[in-house]
């Protein structure tokens, strides 16, 4: 159809959207059409075009099966995959399986009827050619970017991702993924299979040296990334073996760009004949050649270095390669730089470059000095000069782009100055470019406002054509642009400023009127006259240099697209004045103005009538040109997508182009040969074709009868009686098949959705407020015409009575009375209709406003319009339409306006309360503050009411700003505490204390206080009870705390985490007792001593410290310092007041509260800390005490003894008791209860005892604590008694109910002796009444005990008797009257059954 093409560019940033037939035929998706090129050696040609697709092409692939080489694939931005016919440019079918964008496809190698599509969602789809089937599969949830079928496996596919993983998945088994290929961390651009069926060629290669047994079938795969790596993968293991980094291509006198990763995209390829051979693309446009057996660091082989500019400027996005006839190997690049390029893969050099065009192709004009030289201007902010007539390289081309930086809209070459070419851009700028030069372009200082239309060099008009003979061009530029004005450029100066030549012609043709905007001109090819065409469709010729006015044609009656006048070299002069115009119609007008140049008139002339008329396009005419060949023939390009050369003088179609796939927007004629034309337009293209060889020689008319028809479907479809029309028509098939309710869901989904869409289209008409003598007026004519007879009756005679009944309209024409009878009606009729709206503005406009405002109280259609006039009927009216509004709003909840309203007729009162009542508090808050003094008792009430409000909800810190606000700072830091976190707690301190409110300051700072201690975050602590003097008490016994904390944290007894601690709580010296560091530590950090009086006096201290509880020590109370560093404080205290007594009380008290909570340990360690040289207590007062204290201390070092001797006992005897462990043995004595004999080593010597342990062996002690013990197992007797008489009583149980297993396990575990002092009396003699007369009696034992033998207790006596009996077996440091004395012991009050068998090997 077409000799030479320059085809739409390839698109952008697509893993695979070109591919090569076995035949060499390339397709190339670009925008939504596909591009078939026949590719050799030596040459392209473009064959034609496969168009359908509704959104760019993303992928595209030829079936590489012989017989199916002409089948190729495509998929689209549209989500479909369309299987399309090379030969006949058909499609053959199209699959809509996808519901997104769709990524990439592929034609399988292996299976000629298996194509494989990959979706951004992650769906991949399997198409099955021969069947027309599709199976989905959803592998990852993960962005597509690629996908390619293995060479060798028909099921094997390979996906890569954006994310940069790679996935294998095999089709016959629901997509089941094979391998996850990980290693690339950003987008996967390209995949390829290895053209070999194996993985032996790379073992010289190998990353992890591994080398394959041979059972794994598999071949390689090769990746490219945004990450700059290509990969080589394994798909047999699943595993990359070899990694190859981008080479940086410094090109020659360039650095490299550091922002070429963001623009890179890496193509690979891998040829079919070079298994160890890979292409890659690079950074910047060059293209890389692999060897992957190669060692070191120069593995590849840059293409095109044999001369200069065969690369790419930019970026690569497809690579595909072809086996020709001759053996030779192609290999055929698409480029950013839009150029497709074929190389020679034996030399790695390029063939050919086609260039390709990146927008509509907007000017094109052939040079009138450089025979052959043609000038395009492109969408793509560029402009391409091609030498058409060379016969080496059928593309040879040039592209500018520097200084464009926009659409170029309209281009003009220089008349004489060979290469001195003018643009115009899309964003109004001017500039001239010297093509044969590689300077950039100079830029005209004049830029207009809108796009440039036009072009073209003309004789100098004044001013520029004043001035000496060397000082005046001899050619102008003139430019004219969206905004109607032509300006007039100096070549020589474009730094100058640009005139406009209205000016001129109003000046010399005296016009006053204003000139209607210009859209395009066109110069007379002898420089003597100028046509100008206006938006108006008039065209004005003017004689130069004057711009005198010499006709003007009105013959088109819209905006003029193109004028040309004929050339100047026709043999027949007549023809030299034709000029030919094109407008927004269809018709192209010939005139003739061969008298008006010749013979100037005095005065303008009007032309109506044009010379020729050429009809035939049914859409606007955007181009046009003469033929230099031909006399009165010429070429048009229209709208309606074809280019038709005419027989001006005979008015004849000759022939008509249709090669083109959208509107057409420039058009030149071959300066060189005849039956060439170049046409360019919307389908990014430039064509050149034969008029010989045009099979049509008219312009469809197809196009304007499917443009009529669908129009009048529209029409037909405003009418809702003809849509629904419509829709039953159409859908009855769908009714018979689908049923009833699918077709009612059919129509309601499909069909009234595009009706609906067509109604909106038609502006809604308002409803009339005079509907009733409105609708008299579309009676028939007769009717009509009888009105105008009885309104002149009515005038000139007493005819009817005009405003009532059958005459109501005519009130409209006569006196107001009959106005006002024929406003009743239409309000009847309005108020019949539910249209009180209407009533209302109506009364309105008859005056009754007090009345319209009544209705519309009743009726609830108050508006903003009618309180607006409503002041117009008085003050009350006005003030009772303003509440009756105010109702209506709160009505529809609209509060803020109601209230606003309310304070316009000052009810401010009322509108607080109304925004009060509707939970508005800040709303009302604001208006009161703003508007009542601020000591408003109703403000008080506002932010108490909010507070409470807020409280309820949870916003207690905006609850305690209400409390603030309303002077109720107490009940602020009250709400505050509610939160009960730290930093709640200490703000509500604070505030209580800035507020004055010290009590509840204290308490609140106390709290708080307590949770950071509890999580040992002492500084903190302090810090928050500092700022108050009276907690002075506090801050002591938080430091007593920290002290403690930090020395059982040295003894590793206690293991919590410190948060933040003091300097002074530091490790101190190990002989230093707890007391004495706290004394020092008083005095020098809080100014507390013995000297202190006043409120730090130490007596005042301890009396406030005594009101401070210490809750009962229990196991469930974790480890915590503060109960039991309280009885320290209070003793130091004590301490410092000289009161031994209470002192030593207190102490107790501190030790005894880790040993009653469990905490044994701490227990020892503290009494450790207390006394760390073991130095004993003498004191005469609180004897009780002190013993027990004493006591403690010694049963701690008695345990510490007796292990550390155990481990003496352990290194001697190790020879002799090779088998018994002692540990074992240790552990086996405290378990029992008791100690072995067999353990001791005679030969060993152990230390003495360093302590008086006469202390721990206390009668009245090991009396009550046996007393105790027979209490405890008389109750535990009672309880089995009482659970034997529970199970005896078991048959008498209700048949749903279960005897509990419980009393037998524990009467089983209880059965013991009831009374232990007396074992021989046997169980069956107990009874009831016995064992409650043996329990009285030990509890008045008890009762009877002196009170500190209770309060203060001691160590188990019978347990410290048996340790102190076990160390005399190996230690002479147990004197025998000590032993005597814990033997006497032993048999008096060991009898309990748990110790009897240890006491009986000391006792026999």
């Amino acid at each position: 159809m077409h000799e030479r093409s320059l085809p739409a560019s390839p698109n952008w940033y697509c893993s695979r959207c070109s591919d090569v037939s076995s035949g060499g035929l390339l397709g190339v998706g670009a925008k939504n059409i596909i591009y078939l090129i026949e590719a050799s050696a030596s040459s392209c040609r473009v064959v034609g075009e496969l168009v359908g697709h509704k959104d760019l092409v993303s992928g595209f692939s030829f079936c590489q099966h012989a017989g199916q080489s002409h089948i190729c694939v495509s998929s689209s931005n549209d989500g479909s995959v369309r299987f399309w016919d090379s030969d006949n440019k058909a499609l053959i079918r199209e699959n809509a399986a996808h519901q997104t964008p769709v990524a990439a496809v592929h034609w399988s190698p292996v299976d000629k009827n298996l194509v494989v599509s990959g979706d951004e969602k992650g769906i991949v789809v399997c198409h099955w050619y021969h069947t027309g089937d599709t199976t989905s599969f959803f592998p990852e949830p993960r962005t597509i970017f690629c996908l390619t079928c293995s060479p060798h496996t028909w099921s094997t596919v390979a996906v890569g991702y954006k994310d940069g993983m790679i996935v294998l998945i095999d089709v016959s088994k629901k997509g089941e993924v094979m391998h996850r290929l990980r290693g690339h961390d950003d987008e996967i651009h390209s995949l390829t299979w290895s053209p070999l069926a194996s993985e032996d060629i790379l073992y010289g290669r190998l990353e992890d040296s591994e080398v394959s047994t041979g059972d794994e079938k598999g071949c390689y795969l090769a990746s490219g990334s945004k990450d700059q790596t290509v990969r080589i993968w394994s798909s047999a293991k699943g595993k990359g073996v070899m990694t190859l980094k981008l080479p940086y291509v410094k090109k020659r006198g360039s650095a490299v760009d550091p922002g070429v990763k963001e623009r890179l995209w890496l193509h690979v390829h891998w040829p079919k004949g070079r298994p160890t051979q890979l292409v890659s693309s690079c950074f910047s446009g060059e293209l890389v050649m692999w060897d992957l057996t190669r060692t070191g660091k120069q593995r590849w082989t840059l293409f095109g270095t044999s001369s200069e500019g065969q690369n790419h400027s930019r970026i690569i996005f497809n690579l595909s390669s072809v086996h020709l006839q001759d053996d030779r190997e192609l290999l055929i690049s698409t480029s950013m730089d839009r150029e497709i390029k074929c190389w020679d893969l034996a030399s790695l050099d390029c063939c050919w470059t086609l260039p390709t065009l990146g927008g509509f192709v907007y000017a094109l004009t052939f040079s009138p000095v450089g025979a052959g030289c043609l000038a395009l201007g492109v969408g793509d902010n560029m402009i391409r000069v091609w030498n058409t007539l060379t016969t080496q390289n059928q593309y040879d081309t040039r592209s500018f782009w520097q200084g464009i930086k926009s659409k170029v809209t309209a281009l003009a070459w220089h008349p004489k100055k060979e290469g001195s070419l003018s643009f115009g851009t899309d964003d109004g700028k001017v500039g001239i470019y010297d093509v044969f030069s590689n300077k950039p372009p100079q830029i005209s200082s004049s830029y207009h406002r809108k796009t440039v239309y036009t072009l073209a060099w003309g004789p100098p008009v004044p001013p520029m054509s004043f001035g000496a003979a060397g000082g005046k061009p001899s050619c102008c530029l003139y430019s004219c642009a969206g905004e109607g004005v032509i300006l007039q450029h100096d070549p020589t100066k474009l730094s100058g400023e640009a005139s406009d030549i209205d000016k001129l012609i109003r000046d010399t043709n005296d016009i006053k009127h204003k000139l209607s905007p210009h859209t395009d001109l066109s110069w007379k090819p002898d420089g003597k006259v100028v046509a100008i065409g206006n938006e108006d469709g008039c065209i004005d010729v003017y004689q130069a240099p004057s711009l005198k006015l010499l006709c003007s044609i009105q013959q088109h009656h819209k905006i003029i697209n193109t004028l040309r006048w004929h050339h100047d070299h026709s043999s027949l002069p007549e023809l030299h004045c034709l000029l030919a115009s094109g407008s927004s119609n269809a018709t192209v007008f010939i005139h003739d103005l061969h008298s008006v140049i010749e013979n100037p008139p005095e005065s303008p002339v009007v032309l109506t009538e044009p010379y020729r008329r050429l009809c035939g396009h049914t859409a606007k005419i955007t181009g046009m040109a003469w033929s230099p060949h031909h006399d009165a023939r010429l070429v048009t390009v229209s709208y309606d997508g074809t280019a038709q050369v005419w027989d001006v003088l005979q008015e004849e179609a000759l022939s008509n182009y249709r090669g083109h796939v959208g509107y057409l927007l420039c058009v030149d004629w071959s300066p060189v040969d005849p039956d060439v034309i170049w046409t360019g337009g919307k389908d990014f293209t430039l064509q050149e074709w034969r008029v010989s060889k045009q099979e049509f020689t008219k312009p469809p008319k197809a196009t304007f009868e499917m443009q009529r028809k669908s129009s009048a479907v529209i029409k037909s479809k405003d009418k809702p009686g003809a849509c629904f029309n419509f829709i039953n028509q159409l859908q009855l098939n769908v009714f018979l098949k689908l049923g009833l309710c699918m077709f009612f869901f059919y129509v309601t989904v499909w069909v009234c959705p595009c009706v609906l869409d067509l109604n909106l289209l038609k502006k809604k008409k308002p409803r009339s407020m005079l509907p009733v003598s409105t609708s008299m007026d579309h009676r028939p004519k007769e009717d009509l015409l009888q009105d105008c007879i009885n309104l002149a009756s009515v005038k000139y005679s007493n005819g009817c009575v005009p405003g009532q009944g059958e005459h109501i309209h005519l009130g409209l024409f006569s006196d107001r009375q009959a106005l006002y009878r024929m406003l009743e009606a239409e309000e009847e009729g309005h108020v019949e209709a539910g249209h009180y709206d209407s009533v209302v503005y109506l009364r309105l406009w008859s005056g009754d406003l007090e009345g319209a405002l009544q209705l519309a109280t009743e009726k609830g259609e108050l508006s903003d319009h009618l309180l607006s006039v409503a002041p117009m009927a008085g003050f009350e009216v006005w003030s009772r339409t303003v509440e009756a509004f105010v109702k209506q709003l709160c009505l529809q909840e609209q509060y803020l306006k109601a209230a606003s309203h309310l304070l316009s007729i000052n009810k401010l009162y009322e509108a607080v309360d109304l925004l009060r009542s509707h939970k508005l508090y800040r709303e009302a808050i604001a208006l009161v503050k703003a508007r009542l003094p601020a000591d408003e008792p109703v403000l008080t009430e506002l932010y108490t009411c909010w507070a409470a409000t807020l409280e309820k909800d949870g916003h207690f810190s905006a609850a305690a700003k209400c409390y603030l606000a309303a002077g109720a700072s107490f009940d602020a830091a009250k709400v505050i505490a509610r939160k009960n976190d730290v930093s709640s707690l200490r703000t509500a301190a604070n505030l209580a204390r800035i507020s004055g409110e010290v009590a509840l300051a204290q308490s609140l700072a106390l709290r708080c206080a307590k949770d950071l201690a509890a999580a040992l975050d002492w500084v903190k602590a302090q810090e928050v009870l500092s700022p108050q003097e009276s907690l002075l008490v506090h801050r002591l016994h938080l430091g007593v705390a920290e002290l403690l904390a930090a020395m059982l944290a040295d003894s590793q007894v206690s293991s919590q985490p410190c948060v933040s601690s003091h300097p002074w709580a530091s490790r101190g010296e190990r002989h230093v007792s707890i007391q004495d560091r706290v004394r020092d530590v008083w005095e020098r950090q809080f100014g507390v001593s013995q000297k202190s009086a006043g409120h730090r006096g130490a007596g005042a201290l301890l009396q406030e410290l005594k009101s401070v509880e210490s809750p009962t020590p229990t196991a469930n109370i974790p480890l915590r310092q503060l109960y039991s560093s309280l009885h320290l404080t209070r003793a130091v205290l004590s301490w410092l007041l000289d009161d031994d007594g209470q002192l030593i009380k207190e102490l107790w008290q501190a030790v005894a509260w880790f040993r009653d909570a469990g905490h044994l340990d701490v227990s020892a360690e503290l009494c450790h800390l207390l006394f760390p040289d073991g130095t004993s207590v003498h004191l005469t007062v609180s004897k009780a005490a002190a013993d027990s204290l004493q006591a403690f201390v010694h049963y701690q070092h008695l345990y510490e003894h007796w292990w550390s001797n155990a481990i003496q006992i352990q290194n001697g005897c190790s020879r002799s008791a090779v088998d018994s462990s002692p540990g074992d043995e240790v552990k086996d004595k405290v378990v029992n209860g008791g100690v072995s004999e067999e353990g001791v080593c005679p030969a060993t010597r152990l230390d003495k005892l360093d302590f008086d342990a006469s202390l721990l062996l206390s009668e009245q002690h090991a009396a009550c604590q046996a007393t105790q013990r027979s209490v405890i197992e008389i109750q535990e007797r009672l309880a089995a008694m009482v659970l034997q008489h529970s199970r005896a009583q078991g048959p008498q149980l209700d048949s749903g109910e279960k005897e509990p297993d419980t009393p037998t396990q524990i009467s089983n575990k209880t059965e013991c002796p009831a009374v232990v002092s007396h074992p021989e009396q046997p169980e069956d003699q107990e009874t009831l009444l016995s064992l409650s007369s043996k329990m009285s009696e030990h509890q008045k034992r008890l009762a009877d005990l002196p009170d500190t033998i209770k309060m203060y207790p001691h160590p188990d006596v019978v347990e410290c008797c048996l340790v102190l009996l076990h160390l005399s077996k190996a230690s002479p440091s147990v004197s025998e009257s000590l032993q005597q004395e814990a033997k006497d012991l032993l048999r008096k009050y060991g009898t309990n059954p748990s110790v009897l068998k240890a006491s009986q090997r000391f006792l026999t």
